[in-house]
């Protein structure tokens, strides 16, 4: 039996995928969280449409990630590459809009 970290990783790909489809959207959960399974690389956990995505589920997130009154955070280390983060139904919101 898989350990509790390891189930509650498993659960919230599972839900992600659910989600997405909810929207209508076309996504796959890797087999054993191993983007391998789908011909991709080990990091990803799935895919929603044609993006892939690696789920990460913790108790507590950094506070400066979470802004209430913005759809979206903007960041990037010093030198590197610039994020975005959002609601996951913003997210799905957007990729249905682009799905047309």
């Amino acid at each position: 039996m898989a350990s509790p970290s390891k189930q509650k990783g498993n659960a919230f790909e599972r839900e992600i995928v659910n989600q997405a489809k909810e929207f209508g959207l076309k996504a796959v959960r890797a087999w054993g969280s191993n983007g391998q399974s789908l011909g991709l690389h080990e990091e990803v956990d799935c895919t929603v449409e044609e993006y892939t995505v690696q789920a990460k589920r913790r108790k507590k997130i950094a506070s400066f990630l979470k802004c209430e009154h913005t759809d979206i955070v903007a960041f990037r280390e010093d030198r590197g590459d610039t994020y975005a983060l959002m609601n996951i139904n913003i997210f799905l919101t957007l990729l249905k809009k682009l799905k047309g």
